[in-house]
């Protein structure tokens, strides 16, 4: 385990140069409309801004027609208890409040700023947030110390009218309750019977206990502590308001005392809180959620080996059944918002803890199943808390949230169609963060040996070395030991650390069957065997190239130093195409939250009618292996026949091919870029075969696609990755020259992943 955790710790100057590079910080405002020509000026600012002024003074519910408001949430601290790192002051905090905005965007597509308020005076922090108001349509308090949080929400609650939310106390609550009917369930009882102990007695902890009494729990079954004991009626000492409204009658004094014969243990607390003795003494089949972070107060490999009954949760990602705030969240404030609550209620709460326990006992889809390669999770002890990344959690919680505030009065706003509401937040997914951590979770559950061919360079040091910080595997630096050394040292690279390793060419035992193998594969077309000795001592990628063909490597990636084109004329040199495959490249991108694979990015110039068919294939399986049901547009110029011209009919043709092929996915062309991507373009074309728009795009040309997805990337705001290399016997991904780490990171991962394919 300690290898384990050694493995997962994230390098100060990982971190720091994370934050650091590029544009510092996590954050941008981006316009949602065009600022092109002086009409857009006119429109946005002076004068045409004056009609929205005067609509808002008129109507103020309009505000939330005209401006940002309706999607938009404040997430403020003073920094009193940043994570687990204490009073850090309100300055400290803003790398947090900066990533809890991104997690807001990222998950439920709810725009968020962060606002840092640098007093520790409670009237003075409640004043600063009320004249706020109306900025925003939620408020997110985060990392405030108690008892101080308690009041600030309370007295927001009272004299605001927008939703606020400290979610410090109320997700972690909302998910451990989630988690919590699933164990009831699983073990036969009954919330009003259950007896519970929860170990400390902060923010958290109370909004736990709340929650849990709202859900049905009986007062007298629930037993708080903190460090200096059992809170029970009549205690003087290290009491306050909060804690005194759930002291019980009882004899029992200590924590021991009172997990003896508990049904379940709730910790908020710290580190080995939980000694074997109190786990031992707990009821039959225990439910145990250690919940303190980074260290819960028992592992499940400790309370394994106490008994084999319990059901565990923990706060931490690398076992089942986290209990983590983004399952909550963002989704509680996106159904809030979308009605336009005025607050967030009990109703809300148990709306959004009864929807996550429900999500967990249905069926997992293929794109959650994916992240476990051969072992899909099912509803059971192992598996009582949907994981972060399921996609339908976008659609399932905020329904929930919202129809709770419909019928408790709260909505201002009332949702008339649910199923029609559930589709729409459903397209506000960001799909390819989802794509890349599922690919990141497969590949830690079978890590893999990838070559990072181009081990000298300072790049892909950072890479490999962030590639074994996350657990996914071995990262194999080629190069010669003495000069990565040097440059790693230079540039404060510590690969001293578990899962690196330096593979010098030059000293190998390996260089002999590698210069037999390639040898084997080029002496009839041209090579000598002095040739293959001078590309496997002097050529990197041949080779990577030859570890990964002769299985000394599971996947390579390469491509820093030198265009993608000779790259892939080196690797291909020493690996075929799979079988019944034909190599393309395919780029993923990103754009404001929608994703297309578009191909060929990288192989083929101008292909035939064949070679396309084959393209739409290749790009077809490769975005089912990522999650997605392909529906392929095959673009031109024209759109089916319009206007006329030579080069799409290879295009239509391409389309005959799939036809005669009776290929298993949706395709249909030849269409322009918009048809394909514009639902209401191509409901011009009723017969258009596509069911919606299209996610892959098939193009016609090399340079039109390479063309294409370099303007997106650096003129439209638009995330690109790749070209992907599909097709290949073996996995083998070339990234782009002058790549950044992340890049290479993210290459490496899928690299890694599809030689596990």
């Amino acid at each position: 385990m300690a290898d384990k955790q050694e493995r997962m710790r994230v390098a100060a100057q990982e971190a720091l140069d994370f934050h650091s590079q590029g544009r510092p910080g996590k954050l941008e405002i981006s316009p949602t409309k065009p600022m092109a020509t002086q009409r857009d000026l006119s429109l946005a600012y002076s004068p045409g801004v004056a009609v929205p002024v005067l609509a808002i003074a008129e109507d103020p519910a309009t505000a939330y027609d005209y401006t940002t408001r309706g999607n938009m949430v404040a997430v403020i601290s003073n920094g009193t208890a940043i994570l687990g790192l204490g009073n850090l002051g309100a300055l400290a905090s803003k790398p947090v409040m900066e990533g809890k905005s991104v997690l807001f965007k990222r998950f439920a597509d709810v725009d968020s700023i962060d606002l840092e308020v640098d007093t520790e005076n409670v009237e003075e922090f409640i004043n600063c947030v009320r004249f706020l108001g109306p900025s925003f349509g939620g408020i997110n308090l985060e990392d405030i110390k108690a008892p101080d949080c308690f009041i600030i929400e309370q007295r927001l609650r009272e004299i605001m009218d927008i939703p606020v939310f400290h979610d410090d106390q109320h997700g972690t609550a909302i998910i451990a309750a989630a988690g919590l009917i699933n164990a009831l369930a699983l073990t036969g009882r009954d919330f009003k019977t259950t007896k519970l102990v929860c170990n400390g007695a902060g923010a958290a902890a109370i909004a736990c206990v709340e929650l849990i009494k709202a859900m049905g729990f009986s007062p007298q079954n629930v037993i708080l502590c903190d460090t200096k004991g059992v809170i029970y009626k009549g205690r003087e000492e290290g009491m306050n308001q909060w804690k005194s409204a759930h002291a019980v009658d009882t004899p029992l004094r200590t924590l021991a005392e009172a997990m003896e014969g508990a049904d379940v243990v709730f910790g908020l607390s710290q580190k080995g809180a939980f000694a074997e003795e109190m786990i031992r003494a707990m009821a039959d089949r225990p439910i145990i959620f250690a919940m303190a972070n980074p260290d819960p107060e028992i592992t499940p490999e400790e309370v394994a080996a106490i008994r084999d009954d319990a059901i565990m949760a923990t706060g931490r990602s690398d076992y089942p059944n986290q209990v983590n705030n983004v399952l909550g969240f963002p989704y509680i404030f996106r159904g809030a918002l979308d009605v336009r609550a005025s607050t967030i209620n009990d109703d809300m709460k148990i709306a959004a803890a009864k929807a996550l326990a429900s999500l967990a006992k249905e069926d997992v889809p293929d794109d959650v199943a994916a992240a476990y390669q051969g072992n899909r999770p099912r509803f059971g002890p192992q598996y009582i808390i949907p994981v972060p990344f399921d996609p339908r959690l976008i659609s399932a919680i905020p329904a929930a949230v919202a129809k709770a505030a419909m019928d408790s009065g709260v909505a201002r706003k009332p949702i008339t169609n649910l199923e029609a509401y559930g589709r729409q937040l459903s397209a506000r997914r960001d799909p390819i963060a989802s794509t890349l951590q599922r690919i990141f979770e497969r590949v830690r559950r079978q890590p893999k040996r990838v070559v990072f061919a181009e081990g000298e360079e300072v790049q892909t040091m950072r890479a490999a070395l962030a590639y074994a910080n996350q657990q996914l595997g071995t990262a194999l630096l080629l190069g010669r030991e003495e000069t990565i050394r040097e440059v790693a040292h230079r540039e404060g690279v510590d690969l001293d650390r578990p899962g690196i390793q330096i593979v010098n060419a030059r000293i190998s035992s390996r260089v002999g069957a590698y210069i037999d193998h390639l040898y084997a594969r080029l002496q009839r077309k041209g090579y000598l065997f002095r040739d293959a000795q001078r590309l496997i001592h002097n050529d990197r990628n041949h080779f990577a190239a030859s570890m990964v063909a002769l299985g000394d490597a599971d996947a390579m990636v390469t491509g820093l130093t030198r265009n993608y084109s000779t790259a892939l004329e080196d690797v291909r040199r020493v690996i075929d195409p799979k079988p019944g495959h034909r190599v393309i490249g395919v780029s993923i991108a990103l754009c404001r939250g929608r994703t297309v694979l578009v191909a060929d990015t990288a192989v083929h110039d101008m292909p035939s009618a064949e070679e396309l068919a084959d393209i739409a294939e290749e790009a077809a399986g490769l975005a089912r292996r990522l999650g997605y049901m392909p529906r392929v547009a095959m673009l031109a110029y024209s759109t089916f026949g319009h206007p006329s011209g030579e080069r799409s009919e290879r295009v239509r043709e391409a389309v005959n091919i799939l036809e005669r092929r009776r290929v298993d996915f949706e395709f249909d062309g030849e269409m322009a870029a918009d048809v394909a991507l514009n639902a209401r373009i191509m409901e011009q074309y009723p017969f258009c075969r596509l069911s919606g728009t299209a996610n892959v795009l098939v193009m016609p040309a090399f340079h039109s696609a390479s063309i294409s997805t370099k303007m997106l990337q650096e003129l439209g705001g638009s995330t690109v990755i790749g070209p992907l290399l599909v097709g290949l016997d073996k996995s083998v991904q070339i990234v782009s020259m002058g790549a950044k780490d992340s890049d290479i990171v993210n290459l490496a991962a899928i690299a890694a992943y599809n030689a596990g394919a």
